[in-house]
């Protein structure tokens, strides 16, 4: 069977990438698209960011934070840090690496938005790819070898494409292999206090008492550390709430750890165009 294609065009320049079909479907889902069928049967599609905004996450009082910034003020200058950001990224895409929470979904997709990028989930990929929830659980359970193999090719497709932010799953640190491929693009660790995401799972689901979640959530904490201590950059919710002098984590909007993320990509930016520029030849 071919595959599908993706032509990406973007300041007059065509860019055509290889599309799975388990990532056609969240291609579809995600942007708004259209596409034309070519007499070779291959799909090209057109896509734009669908233009949708987000709301804060857990931001009872906007103003508690030291920023003083009102929710308005905030999400200006989210755009306007990416604005300055975009020119130097140059399509460079982001990956997200960090214990599963609604803040780090909610930070990749408000970084999608704001620098016009498409948003996937790894994990949500290597499920399609793999049959479903069900089959993944099962693997993680009895066979952690082929879902590591799915991660890696959902891996090698993603980072073969430009201008994306992956929130990515924990088998994207687990390997040299897939260490390497995030090297691709920039890799953020959004680093979430335990006792959120333990608050977090304990509403969502009867998995068991919050101790229990907390205790089991160290335990993967731990397990994985090393690989997202790799990451180009630590986006840490203790350190935005230090910085603003803000007591309650609960108070951190997803605007302000996504401005913190911005600017942490425009460091190491600059620091690659640095060291680019020294490496020429007089």
């Amino acid at each position: 069977m071919e595959k599908a294609s993706i032509t990406h065009i973007h300041m007059n320049t065509i860019h055509t990438f290889p599309l799975h079909s388990h990532l056609f479907s969240q291609f579809s889902s995600s942007c708004n698209l259209s596409f034309s069928l070519h007499h070779s049967h291959t799909t090209f599609l057109r896509l734009r960011p669908s233009g949708r905004r987000l709301p804060s996450l857990n931001c009872a009082n906007p103003e508690a934070a030291g920023s003083k910034l009102g929710a308005v003020d905030s999400s200006l200058a989210v755009k306007k840090q990416a604005a300055d950001v975009s020119p130097e990224l140059k399509g460079t895409s982001i990956f997200l690496v960090g214990m599963p929470s609604s803040l780090k979904t909610s930070l990749g997709k408000m970084l999608a938005d704001t620098l016009r990028y498409y948003y996937f989930d790894s994990d949500s990929l290597v499920e399609e790819a793999v049959g479903g929830a069900s089959a993944a659980k099962s693997l993680r359970e009895k066979d952690e070898t082929t879902l590591y193999e799915s991660e890696t090719e959902v891996l090698k497709q993603l980072s073969s494409m430009g201008r994306l932010v992956v929130c990515a799953g924990n088998g994207a640190v687990q390997s040299s292999t897939n260490l390497a491929l995030l090297r691709h693009g920039i890799s953020l660790w959004i680093d979430v206090p335990l006792d959120i995401m333990a608050r977090d799972v304990s509403e969502a689901s009867s998995s068991g008492s919050y101790p229990e979640v907390t205790d089991q959530l160290a335990a993967l904490y731990n397990k994985y550390r090393d690989g997202y201590a790799t990451a180009d950059a630590i986006i840490s919710v203790q350190k935005v709430a230090s910085r603003l002098g803000c007591d309650n984590f609960d108070d951190i909007t997803t605007e302000e750890m996504t401005l913190e993320a911005l600017k942490e990509i425009q460091k190491l930016t600059r620091v690659k165009k640095m060291l680019e520029e020294a490496a020429r030849p007089f």
